[in-house]
């Protein structure tokens, strides 16, 4: 709880305006729809519009949103507000194939999906799919709505997603890791909160194999995956995409005590503040890739320093201080606060 004059009135706007605002856009978008439609196919029913979400993450708007309104009610309880969530999380569960399996892309039309998705399940996740992507943000909104409510209605959905990755990839299965990061950080949250050793032991996995594996899309620094995780130096490629990635590198470092994610964390951290970070915080200098530049460049009139990377260094910079008890974490997250971040809330 908040009462000082600078965060508390944003708080409060983000509470009765930003995350209504949110809301009535996935709807406007069709993002909520698309749920319907996926249950809609499930039950068998033809469906008059098959077209594919125009995003392959189109998902994971509706999780973000969740996971905010979630935390304000974990300070300020809204029955209409959690009634509204109560209704959004059933059309969710909706729309949750038999095993498990949440992508409504591939469930509106399994024949024809967006064609990022590729033609099977997790085919094309290296590219650029984003069902393991959304997925992460499901679980870090499962995580909030259960410990604000206490009600495991959306924990349940998120558990059962879950089950279906372990079933299908990990030591002596196939083998994944995501194109776009964020699932690794979710699945440590699940077990925070369910002390189930299977989801950090999933998480550790998709880390570990990362790298230049020869699969469609692997190999790149855009996606971080031009070397193992333990042996990589730099900040480099897409910069949403990496700094989720630290943030799941130091949880699992934080729970497992592994020494070598440690000093990876630290000569990433040390590359990224002394070259690549800028004086307001923003990072991911240009805007081909949406990515890291070189080291020191750091144009001003064309930065991009998009706003989710900031909030990517926010995680990461917070878990490194809980990591290393280390005021220069905190000294990076409060820089990245005041001036990256909160410029990107209208």
């Amino acid at each position: 709880h908040l009462r000082d004059d600078f965060w508390a009135p944003r708080i409060e706007v983000n509470r009765t305006v930003t995350i209504p605002f949110a809301f009535r856009k996935n709807e406007e978008t069709g993002r909520v729809d698309n749920f319907l439609r996926a249950a809609a196919s499930l039950r068998g029913e033809a469906l008059a519009n098959k077209k594919p979400p125009g995003y392959p993450f189109d998902d994971s708007d509706l999780y973000k949103v969740i996971e905010g309104a979630s935390y304000t009610l974990s300070v300020h309880p809204d029955a209409k507000l959690e009634g509204y969530l109560d209704d959004l999380i059933a059309k969710i569960g909706a729309a949750q194939e038999k095993d498990g399996y949440l992508y409504t892309t591939r469930t509106i039309d399994p024949i024809n999906p967006h064609r990022w998705a590729g033609k099977q399940r997790w085919e094309l996740e290296k590219v650029d799919s984003h069902e393991l992507y959304n997925l992460g943000h499901l679980y870090e909104a499962a995580v909030a709505h259960h410990q604000a409510t206490g009600k495991r209605s959306l924990l349940d959905i998120a558990l059962r997603t879950a089950e279906l990755l372990d079933r299908v990839f990990g030591p002596g299965k196939q083998s994944i890791w995501p194109g776009h990061q964020v699932t690794e950080m979710g699945l440590v949250k699940l077990y925070r909160v369910t002390g189930d050793a299977r989801w950090l032991r999933l998480a550790k996995f998709l880390l570990d194999a990362r790298g230049p594996d020869g699969d469609r899309g692997a190999g790149r620094t855009y996606n971080q995956s031009h070397a193992r995780i333990v042996d990589q130096v730099e900040a480099v490629g897409h910069a949403v995409r990496a700094t989720y990635m630290y943030a799941g590198i130091a949880d699992v470092a934080a729970l497992t005590g592994d020494e070598a994610y440690k000093r990876a964390m630290d000569r990433i951290w040390s590359n990224l503040t002394s070259r690549k970070l800028y004086v307001t915080g923003g990072i991911g200098s240009t805007g081909s890739g949406e990515a890291f530049g070189k080291d020191y460049e750091l144009p001003n009139m064309t930065a991009y320093n998009e706003t989710c990377a900031a909030i990517g260094n926010e995680y990461w910079n917070h878990r490194l201080f809980l990591l290393h008890a280390d005021s220069s974490y905190i000294d990076v997250m409060e820089r990245t606060l005041y001036n990256g971040l909160v410029s990107g809330v209208s």
